[in-house]
């Protein structure tokens, strides 16, 4: 039997490494340990989550995929039902880093085919993703790789590649910029002219439009030889991504995304060039892993997840969980998913009112992460959506836990013992003592009469979930 630190450490690592659990889930975990919690985060096996053609029955539009939204309802469904959270989280750090829209793309296959790369090749060799990542429709379109011809460069993928994707401003230079633009010559789709006609039209509904795909036109290709970071030779895009990842650069700029993303914000990225690390010994170690593993993501990850800053408690509940880790957290909680259901289009657009529309970033920088979430509105929406889902006992997951609160007359025999076992439940959440008043003190009004599994026992044990969905606690992971 788990004791209650180990709980609180399965509890954090399944916040930051997924999208949170229920006390039942963690307490599984927990019985298995927490390096073997690592190791089954990072290699969970064959998926269980609702099926995609049980998702396409009921949605057509998630089918064909043709509108902005229709991707990242589907993604959405994905992330409130698979039981291989961290692939799904690892694919929304990619997203933020490589940024792609729909405002630019208008192509919500090309976009969802990209989310599909990110789990395919997002927690493996950092080289074998940026391959994928310059062949990848959405990125050619969305940074202009299709006009990118031999003789006439167009250098926008190649500048974002450096400064945005991999090394960060002030490690290359303008000529980097344009060998790199040449390297990339004649990596563009096929068939563009039509293709990029085709994407306007809709008239293959419900099947969606002709899919994208990657074409190398070696006509097209600059073969002339390139000096590159150093080196020379007749290199292509290949070869640029390989002498990419040989940077210790590279190496640093992924550690500190990382490091910022799973334990402690970090700057916005143009203020990196100036701002120091705040962890500068996670950085190096993590740098470490990045060159010994051959550029892993995996053991880069393992080695963060069993390193001390992450289970160090002054990480716990730093981090702003952003608006899509909150809704899929809500959404596994409440378990409201268990088939298809048309609410998935106004979760969708929850997210998007507290700030964070899926596949449509505001720009190629992607999304300010920690308090940049929060304003006076967003803050709003984000409190209502979680108390108002978690407050209503209808939710299969909700109604769970309130009979499995309402079971152990112990648990309500005081509005102290009330609120303990509430914060359990819903992921046990250590909470500051001021939280704790607040919560103890709602929990106390009309609690004079046992509190049993009767509708007016449920009310009650239902309004404490939701005051706990309503703290500071809740909205951090």
């Amino acid at each position: 039997m788990a004791n209650t630190k180990d709980l609180a450490m399965i509890a954090h690592l399944l916040r930051r490494a997924g999208f949170g659990a229920n006390r039942e889930q963690i307490g599984m975990h927990a019985n298995a340990g927490y390096q073997n919690t690592v190791e089954a985060l990072l290699n969970p096996g064959e998926e269980d989550r609702m099926d995609d053609h049980l998702i396409r029955r009921f949605h057509p539009e998630l089918s064909g995929m043709m509108g902005p939204n229709a991707p990242g309802q589907n993604w959405l469904y994905r992330m409130a039902t698979t039981s291989a959270p961290l692939r799904e989280k690892m694919a929304l750090f990619w997203h933020g880093i490589f940024a792609t829209g729909y405002a630019k793309v208008i192509h919500g296959k090309a976009l969802s085919d990209q989310t599909r790369m990110f789990r395919t090749f997002g927690m493996g060799s950092f080289k074998d993703l940026l391959i994928q990542l310059s062949k990848d429709p959405a990125m050619i379109i969305w940074l202009d790789n299709q006009d990118n011809h031999n003789g006439a460069i167009n250098e926008n993928f190649g500048r974002e590649l450096l400064e945005l994707f991999t090394m960060g401003v002030g490690n290359y230079t303008e000529r980097d910029i344009k060998e790199c633009a040449r390297a990339f010559t004649g990596w563009t789709i096929a068939n563009r002219e039509y293709m990029e006609l085709r994407s306007q039209r809709d008239s293959d509904w419900p099947y969606g439009r002709i899919a994208w795909h990657f074409k190398y036109h070696p006509e097209d290709h600059d073969d002339g030889e390139k000096e590159f970071l150093g080196q020379r030779g007749r290199f292509n895009g290949e070869d640029i991504i390989h002498i990419i990842c040989q940077q210790e650069a590279t190496a640093r700029f992924i550690s500190r995304h990382l490091y910022s993303f799973f334990v402690s914000d970090e700057p916005p990225i143009p203020e990196w060039r100036y701002t120091p690390p705040t962890n500068p010994e996670a950085i190096d170690e993590l740098t470490r892993v990045y060159f010994d593993s051959s550029y892993d993501i995996s053991a880069m990850l393992r080695a963060l997840f069993n390193s001390s800053y992450f289970q160090s408690q002054d990480s716990w509940y730093s981090k702003v969980k952003s608006p899509v880790e909150l809704v899929a957290g809500v959404l596994r909680l409440t378990g409201e998913f268990n088939r298809p259901r048309r609410e998935i289009i106004d979760r969708y657009f929850q997210a998007s009112y507290m700030g964070q529309f899926l596949n449509n970033p505001p720009s190629v920088e992607g999304w300010h992460q920690g308090t940049d979430w929060l304003d006076t509105g967003t803050l709003v929406e984000r409190v209502n959506f979680a108390s108002q889902q978690i407050g209503d006992s209808t939710k299969p997951g909700i109604q769970a836990m309130i009979e499995r609160i309402a079971s152990t007359p112990n648990n309500v025999a005081s509005p102290e013992n009330l609120i303990s076992v509430c914060l359990e439940e819903m992921g046990v959440i250590s909470v500051e003592e001021d939280t704790m008043r607040v919560l103890i003190d709602f929990a106390s009004q009309g609690h004079d009469q046992p509190i049993n599994a009767s509708n007016d026992g449920s009310q009650k044990i239902s309004a404490a979930l939701q005051m706990v969905a309503s703290t500071k606690e809740f909205q951090r992971s």
